[in-house]
Parts: structure tokens; sequence; C-alpha cells
């Protein structure tokens, strides 16, 4: 069956007919003046059919044809099937709360959609389930959309969901297609619009392993919906307890992010715990903890410290590294004008060459500089070259003699954390007692933690000896951290600056203004000095020690790399005497969770440190195996990465009912909640047949038609010309 609709407004209807009518009077005219005949008459019979053809097409003309169904009616329930449907939410009575994902389970089971059965097909279908290796994320736009296209005979969609959608275009494009149809979409919000009152554990990234005697940080985040503030305190637990502690203020509705430290005592793999009381109003005691792994490691890092007297500092640092158990240091003690010292783990000069440097993890450059017969530019070339290529550390702990002056004119200048004050070669001396002031950076920092926690770190720096002489800067240089300052002494930037680090290359550079951290032992003899020291030097080891083989070492950068993060790939690689090689095939296979492998070739860089540089893109979460190898000599290194996966499901954030009341109201559906959903089955019951489906064609917007009207204009123009010749 076919039928005409002409959608024109009342004033082209009548400007359509005037306009015809007078053509048609014009017609008449131009016939009788032209002497009639049946040549002048066809002329203006075209005439007449274009400007027919033109007034009919002002009034849209559509011609619609009706198609019966088919099919049986269908109703789809759609159901969500995303990561936040589990955020526990739903209670069933004031002592019972279950997640949104269990509720529907519970309401699958029990068949909620049979009334619809006895009036044409029901379809089940989810949408948002995670499937690998495709990103994870709920698209309600796209699931709609999937069902309009697929279903002829659609009845309506009921759709049973939290409302939380990450992916696509808003839901409410694809509820306008639906509102076309007249095709009505019915909801069921799954969740609570508000959060129930709860404390929840986060715990972030943790390192991957730990070296014995270093203090690991542990991040943690804590988010509340309670409404009002809570003071607790987070404690980190061991299979032998409590193993650290931190109080913390949690404000009402908001979330904190911060980490305590832990020194292991052991090496080993340790599970561990994060917990937090659980508050008497909390509505879910089950999310106040977390648990993870951490690998600690015993290493025997190099050291080697170079000075030019035996000044304190450098006696008790000395002292210290010998007798750390995990670092084996070698001392070069360069006395003007005299030999250089001799005996126990002391080296007569300077390591002249790339396989006697690159052994060494940190090195400390005391009181000596350029030439004067302390250090060449050939052995600071090396000692950059050992940082910017290898990774290792360098610490500056400058003295009386001013010799780090020297160090501004030197290839290690591009390495500095500060900027030299060459007009107070001996820097600053002072008869009071001055002290260092932790910066907010330092106040947290692994390097300066000389206590459990915040506070009490805070307190130990404050009462800390202090020291009568600091070396004289300017301003520390762009890129660098100021983790401590001077107590009183004040230059162009603001305080002196005490304690700096830079990253530069690979490696980290660290400077110490003061040569006075050997009277920390006062009172409590080795407990500060030592530890900071042993601090200073597994941090700045850290990077070298990621993974580590026989002749072949990989770092890599990010430490804990998230999915679509670029892993930058760092292989050092030595020959069988130890020396760096300077050619070779390094490669890496790379195994990913979903056992896909991937082969990357590692480019070498310049300056033969033996230093192959390479990167990837994991394109999904989870434990990936590295296989490195040097195809040419034979080494051979297996590490694991872990990569974390962050997600656009947010468990625990409140259901966004709003999303579903808008579709329904769109389509002229119904919204209710977890209680309405039997009403709202039984309305989509009484629902009318679908209407036969029409198809319709647009006649005036049709291309021909406007060639059709162009092709008469054209006759009736060349016609009246050839009429005019006779």
């Amino acid at each position: 069956m076919i039928r005409w609709s002409f959608t024109a407004s009342p004033p082209i209807l009548f400007f359509g007919a005037l306009v015809w009518i007078a053509s048609l009077l014009l017609s008449a005219v131009q016939w009788r003046r032209r002497g009639g005949g049946n040549a002048i008459l066809a002329i203006e019979c075209v005439r007449m059919l274009a400007l027919t053809l033109l007034c009919a097409a002002l009034l849209k003309p559509e011609a619609a044809r009706e198609i019966p169904r088919t099919q049986e009616p269908r109703v789809v329930v759609l159901t969500d099937a995303s990561g936040s449907m589990k955020t526990r939410d739903v209670a069933l009575d004031a002592k019972s709360v279950i997640t949104r994902a269990a509720w529907l389970r519970g309401k699958q089971d029990a068949r909620f959609w049979k009334p619809l059965e006895t009036r044409g097909k029901v379809t089940l279908e989810d949408f948002g389930k995670p499937a690998p290796p495709a990103e994870e994320g709920t698209d309600i736009d796209a699931a709609l959309e999937k069902i309009l296209r697929r279903d002829e005979n659609l009845k309506a969609v009921l759709l049973l969901s939290d409302g939380d959608w990450n992916m696509g275009d808003p839901p409410a494009t694809a509820a306008g297609k639906y509102r076309a149809r007249n095709i009505p979409i019915y909801t069921v919000g799954i969740g609570s619009e508000t959060p129930l009152p709860d404390l929840a554990v986060e715990h972030a990234t943790t390192p991957a392993y730990g070296l014995l005697g270093e203090q690991i940080s542990i991040p943690f985040r804590i988010r509340s919906s309670l409404p009002r503030e809570v003071k607790s305190a987070v404690s980190l637990y061991s299979p032998d307890g409590v193993a650290a502690s931190k109080p913390v203020t949690i404000p009402a509705f908001g979330e904190v992010q911060d980490s305590l430290v832990w020194s292991p005592v052991d090496a080993g793999a340790y599970d561990l715990s994060l917990k937090l009381p659980v508050e008497p109003d909390e509505a879910l005691a089950d999310n106040n903890e977390q648990t993870f792994r951490i690998s600690i490691r015993t290493e025997t890092l190099q050291v080697l410290v170079v000075d030019s007297q035996p000044r304190w500092e450098y006696r008790y640092l000395r002292n210290a590294l010998a007798r750390d158990p995990g670092v084996n240091v070698q001392c070069l003690l360069l006395h003007p004008g005299m030999e250089p010292g001799a005996g126990l783990d002391y080296i007569p000069a300077f390591p002249s060459g790339k396989d006697l440097l690159s052994k060494f993890d940190v090195v400390f450059l005391g009181d000596v500089g350029l030439g004067g017969g302390e250090l060449t530019s050939q052995d600071l070339t090396l000692l950059k070259g050992l940082v910017e290529q290898q990774g290792s550390g360098l610490v500056l702990v400058p003295g009386l003699r001013g010799r780090e002056l020297t160090l501004s004119n030197s290839p290690l200048a591009d390495l500095l954390p500060v900027e030299f004050d060459d007009s107070r070669p001996r820097g600053d001396a002072s008869a009071l007692e001055s002290h260092f002031v932790l910066t907010s950076a330092g106040r947290a920092h692994l390097l300066t933690m000389l206590a459990p926690d915040e506070a009490t770190n805070a307190e130990v720096w404050k009462n800390l000896p202090g020291f009568y002489w600091s070396a004289a800067v300017k301003k520390s240089r762009p890129g660098s951290e100021i983790l401590a300052v001077h107590s009183s002494l004040r230059v162009e930037s603001g305080r002196e600056p005490l304690l700096v680090t830079r990253p530069y290359g690979n490696g980290k550079v660290l400077y110490l203004g003061s040569d006075a951290a050997w009277r920390w032992r006062r009172g409590v003899e080795d407990k500060y000095h030592y530890r900071f020291w042993g601090q200073v030097v597994r941090w700045m080891a850290h990077q070298r020690h990621l993974a580590q083989g026989e002749r072949i070492r990989l770092s890599f950068s990010p430490e804990d790399p998230r999915k679509g993060d670029t892993v930058f790939l760092l292989a050092t690689v030595f020959d069988a005497s130890g020396f760096p090689i300077e050619k070779g095939h390094v490669t890496a296979s790379i195994r990913a969770p979903s056992a896909t492998t991937e082969r990357v070739e590692f480019a070498a860089s310049p300056g033969g440190w033996g230093v192959f540089k390479s990167s990837f893109e994991p394109r999904e979460g989870g434990d990936y195996k590295l296989v490195v190898l040097n195809e040419n000599g034979g080494q051979q290194l297996e590490t694991h990465i872990l990569v974390s996966h962050p997600t656009r499901e947010k468990i625990g954030d409140p259901a966004n009912l709003p999303v579903l009341r808008e579709l329904a109201e769109i389509t002229n559906g119904v919204s209710g909640g977890t209680g309405d959903i039997e009403s709202i089955v039984q309305k989509i019951s009484l629902l009318p047949e679908p209407a036969p489906m029409e198809k319709r064609w647009r006649l005036w917007s049709e291309w021909w038609s406007g060639a059709a009207i162009v092709l008469l204009l054209a006759i009736y123009w060349t016609a009246r010309k050839i009429a005019g010749m006779i």
C-alpha cells in the first residue's frame, strides 16, 4: 500500500499556486501573440510541465509504502556486565549489602522476564564484559546501536545497568534513533546514587623489588564516603606482625594519598598487607585491606670514594660504607703534594678505563677537582660517561679547599645540580651553628627519611647537630630537586640549597653542601649517619640492579609501567674480561600475558660504554617476560616486568542513574530502581504490536527530479530559439 504526503506550509502552498496560475496565464498570452499553432503550443506545454514539477517540489511530496512485518515481535533484555557492577551498594535489608552484579544474577536466576515471553520473543544480551585484547570499558551507546541495526521487529529494550558509561558516544545519541523508530527503552537502575558510608584502602603500584638495607616506600590511597572526618592509622603487616604504621586524617567524603616506609630486615619474598581499622558506621568492612607481594634481594654495591684530605667527613663516611654488609667500598685519597693514600680498600689511582670504572654503582667526589695533580679531564670524561650511559650515581661533597669550583669548567659541568659561587671559593664559615631545613620535597623523600613517618622525621632533622661551614652556591640548576636548604643563609634564589638531586642521562647526581654530616653521630653514634649514607648509596644504585645476569645488566623506565606507556630498555653488556663491548647484536624477546611474543632490536649507544637502547609499548596489563640476548657474545638475561592496567571501570563509585532516566524519557519508556523491575516488566508486556514498517521516498530531494526540471527548461529554451528563427 502506497500513500502520498505533502509537508509544505500554507504560505508555500499559496505561493506555489500563485506562481503556477501566473505561468499558465503567461503561456496563454504568449501562444496568442505568436499566432497560435501546434509548435508554439508544444513549447508552452514544456514550460508549464517544468514549472509544474518545480511547484510540486516546493510541496515536498513523499511516497510512503507500508511493509508488513514477518518476524515475531522481539524484546531485548540488555544487562550490564562491566567491572563497575562489582560495586557493593545494593542493600537487601538493613544488614545485607550485595554487589550490583550479584543482584542482577539473582534476578536472572528467577527469570524475571518470563511474563514477556507470552507476547513475543525475549532475547537476553550483556554488554561491557571484558574481552581481551579489546579495551575494557562500558559503551551503552554502541550496545543500543547494535540491537537497533540487527532487529527489524523490535518491540522494546529493557536495560539493566548502573548507568556508568566511559566509552563511545553519549547514550542519548542512540536514544534519539530509537525515538525516531518509536521503540521505547525501559531502564532499571542498579546501585545507589549516593555512596554507602565506607572507607576503602587502595594501594598504588609498589616497587618490584627492594635491596636489603634499603627503605622501601609503600604508597597507598584511602577513599572515604563517610560524612565525617576520620583520624586513624594505616598499618603494614608482614608475616611477623606490624612492620610499619602511619597516622592518617581522612576528610569527610575525601581521599588521602600517602606512603609509609618499611625497612626489611631479611631477604626473601614478602606477602604484605595494608590495613585500616574498620569504623563503627562503615557499611562495608572487607575493603579496608589490600595485599601485595614484594621481593627483597641482597646485592653488593660497588662504591668509589675520591677525596683529597682525610677530613672528618671522609673518615666517617669511609667507615660507614666499609661496615655496611651490602657495600664494597674502594677509596682514592689524593694527598696534596704527597703520594696517594694506601692501605686496605685503597686504590693507587683513578680507574683509567671503562672496564675498571664501569663496575662502580656510586662514586663520591670530595674536595677534589680538575688539575693540580688530582683528576684529569680524561678521568672526568669517564666519570660523566659512567653516570650518563651506565646509570651510576655521583655524589658531590665539597670541602674547605674549594676544589669543586674547577668542576664548573670540566666535562662534569653539565651534571652539576647547583651553580657554584666563585666569588666565595672557600665557602661560608660561621661561629654560630646552622642546620639543614627540609623542603616540602625533602620531608617525604627516601634519602632524607631518618624516621618511620614524616612527622617524626621532621623532628629528627630539626634536632640533628648542625654545622659551621657550607660550600657557596648561587642557586640550583634547572631540573634539580632541592631536598634541604640552609637555616639562615640566603642567596639570589632564596635560602641556600644544601641537599640537591638531579637526574642526568641514565643516572643521578647528589650534592651535599656541608661536610659535617659526621656530627649527626653525637649522642646516637651510628644511628642517623650510617642510615643516611646507606640510603644514599641504595637509592642511587637502585636502577642499575633492576635485572642482571652474567656480563649483562638491564634497567627499564618507568619501573612501574602502565598499559600504553612506552617502556625504555637499557642493556649494558660486557665481554669476558669485563670490558663494555662496543659492537653487538642485542635483541629482546618479549612475551605478553596473553602469550603473544614480540621481538625488539637494541641500538648501540655512542661512547663505547656497552650500552644498548630499545623500547616497547605494552598493550595489555600483567606480567611480561623479557629475554635479552647478545647474539654475538652469548650473554643472556631473563627478567619480568609487571605492567599495571589502569581501568576505566571504577569500583565503588555511585551509580549514574540520571543517564538511565534520560534514555527512558527520550524514547517514551519508563525508568525505575531495583524495586520496580516487576512493574516495568508488566508495562512492557502490555505494549501493542509494533506498527508496520514504512519506507518513504522523498521525491523532492532526489537528484533525478532536479535533473528533469533542468532538462525541461533546456528543451523549452532551445525550442523557443528555434521557433524565433522560423
